[in-house]
């Protein structure tokens, strides 16, 4: 059942980009160099001698200047972005001059595929983010089966930006208070047309993902960055939700540079170079990473043990379309590895079910203090032709949402594959 909205308005995903006037592509390497001002960044190209376009540049995401850096990097190449809807709020009309490519994120968009092949058949450059989100703990995200499958098809050379400093820099936990931190990126072709002929889509997945590889806490330490910021571990928590000392979830908080537990007051210091260190007792995870990983091991043991099962109350905002979110009031949210998500709520006098299967969503969009709507922490349910911004009433709870969502995807798709 879906929302009965009274005058539906849907924003068309389902059209062709327009080619990126040259005199844009030129005003947005300026406009990236301005906003770069007094952000130490350094941009470089790696076997990238005599590539023209077209080509497709798979980046990874840590935050918002990444388009920026990959604008400098492209230069002066015309270039289209994969870009989620929310990206077009309140500005649809200069997304689209631009040349960027609407899609809803973790969703079946079977005219993304007609999209990125019309822009590598005008001879361009296709950029997209394969993890299809900011990186939330600074690590590689998932990355889909299907890019491998995406690049086969398109047949044409293959270009990696992987950007470094720029999740220290911006958080996703914390992108209000940013950090001083060196911005380096580096654009590498790691796949050439007769690559891409020659070889499997499993074998462009390893190729991929091996250049994917990338660890910001590591980075940090191996180069000596310091972060002497004194608000350095606020909303670090988000990520870190599960106590590893007393087991207890949600938590968890973070005021300056530690983080504790309220339920057992464990107490922890992030330390100039990245890294934690018990304030009281053992140090249980000096790496970030490491207990985000343990938080994963964690509900997969759930989820196999038949443990798991997500609900609450969420407030709900919806976005047909691009010009506002439509507040759909209190709904009902439940995930379990049997039937994936299901939103069930009441609107305009009737009753509404949004279902996604486990086998429909890869991953889940995550937000935290989403600046749009309010700023609390949310996730997108999103349909091929709607999106559902879900507050949950429980505090700190996203983050486990969407490890739980991944590891679903990955059981059942083992399950097929036998």
């Amino acid at each position: 059942m879906k929302v009965n909205y009274k005058n539906p308005k849907f924003y068309k995903t389902a059209k062709y980009p327009i080619r990126q006037p040259i005199y844009l592509t030129w005003l947005i390497w300026v406009l990236s160099k301005i906003m770069l001002i007094g952000k130490k960044h350094k941009v470089e190209r790696i076997g990238m001698e005599g590539l023209k376009p077209p080509y497709m540049l798979l980046s990874n995401h840590q935050a918002f200047v990444d388009f920026e850096l990959v604008s400098l990097g492209t230069y002066p190449q015309r270039l289209n972005n994969v870009v989620n809807i929310d990206g077009y709020y309140m500005r649809p009309w200069l997304m689209e001059w631009i040349g960027a490519i609407c899609t809803r994120k973790f969703t079946n968009d079977m005219f993304l595929l007609r999209s990125i092949k019309k822009v590598l058949e005008r001879g361009d450059v296709l950029c997209m983010y394969p993890e299809a989100r900011y990186s939330q703990c600074g690590i590689t995200s998932y990355l889909p089966d299907s890019v491998g499958m995406l690049v086969k098809r398109s047949k044409v050379p293959v270009v990696v930006a992987l950007h470094r400093g720029n999740y220290l820099h911006s958080p996703i936990w914390n992108v209000k208070q940013k950090r001083k931190v060196p911005l380096y990126t580096t654009l590498t072709q790691i796949l050439t047309a007769d690559d891409v002929l020659n070889m499997s889509a499993e074998e462009i997945n390893l190729k991929i993902r091996e250049a994917f590889e990338y660890d910001e806490y590591k980075y940090q330490k191996e180069n000596g960055i310091l972060i002497t910021e004194p608000y350095r571990a606020e909303g670090l928590h988000k990520i870190l939700y599960k106590c590893p000392h007393c087991m207890a979830e949600s938590q968890i908080d973070s005021k300056g540079a530690e983080l504790f537990c309220k339920k057992c007051g464990k107490r922890w210091r992030q330390n100039v170079d990245g890294s934690l260190s018990a304030v009281n007792g053992d140090t249980e995870f000096s790496h970030i990473p490491d207990w985000f990983r343990w938080e994963r091991e964690q509900v997969r043991r759930e989820i196999e043990e038949g443990r798991y099962r997500f609900e609450c109350e969420v407030d709900v905002h919806s976005m047909p379309h691009c010009w506002r979110f439509i507040p759909l009031g209190n709904a009902k949210l439940t995930h379990d590895p049997e039937n994936g998500f299901i939103l069930e709520g009441h609107y305009n006098g009737e009753n509404y079910r949004i279902q996604r299967t486990p086998l429909q969503s890869n991953s889940l969009h995550v937000e935290y203090d989403f600046p749009h709507i309010k700023p609390y922490d949310c996730v997108d349910i999103s349909t091929e032709s709607d999106s559902f911004y879900c507050y949950p009433d429980k505090e700190n709870v996203v983050t486990k949402l969407s490890l739980a969502t991944e590891e679903i995807y990955k059981i059942n798709l083992a399950k097929v594959r036998k």
